[in-house]
């Protein structure tokens, strides 16, 4: 998409299709389609960030599988790897000792609650990331699913943003 006014007149179903890259939840792009038009980005972007919020876990499971691990190197060309690899550009710089401490959190993570760890990576340090994972773990199953939504709202953001700027 090449701006607000080429979301805003896009086919539902290419408008659809773009979305998909900023968060996976079938509900979440027919809900922001079904917004449209939007008046300014801000206003778009705080619409995306309400709906990935108050998506159902089913939602946000579906959304979930759709991201890599923290620290996996993410190949391929869907717009989704290509923002993936952007917004973990920190880690790519990582030393070995750091990676391996992010791998190992990540397996004890996924082992405790079934579904990858997820943060918005984008701006923070591999050093930031480790250390959330590792507060995390202490999370009972409902604040952990509470800190994936915002989580995950906080990426949609960044990525519906970039979609139309």
């Amino acid at each position: 998409m090449e701006g607000l006014d080429e979301f805003n007149g896009a086919p539902a179903d290419r408008a659809v299709e773009a979305l998909r890259a900023c968060n996976a939840a079938p509900r979440f792009a027919a809900s922001l389609v079904a917004a449209r038009p939007f008046g300014d980005v801000d206003t778009l972007v705080a619409r995306a960030e309400e709906i990935a919020r108050a998506l159902p876990w089913d939602e946000v499971a579906i959304a979930l599988a759709a991201h890599p691990r923290i620290g996996d190197r993410v190949e391929g060309s869907t717009a989704e790897a290509a923002a993936s690899r952007r917004e973990q550009s920190s880690v790519s710089d990582a030393d070995d000792a750091m990676r391996a401490a992010l791998l190992a959190g990540n397996r004890e993570y996924e082992a405790r609650f079934d579904h990858v760890f997820l943060i918005r990576a984008s701006g923070r340090s591999p050093e930031e990331m480790l250390a959330e994972l590792r507060r995390r773990l202490g999370n009972d199953e409902q604040a952990e699913r509470a800190e994936v939504t915002e989580q995950l709202a906080q990426i949609t953001a960044l990525r519906v943003k970039g979609l139309v700027s």
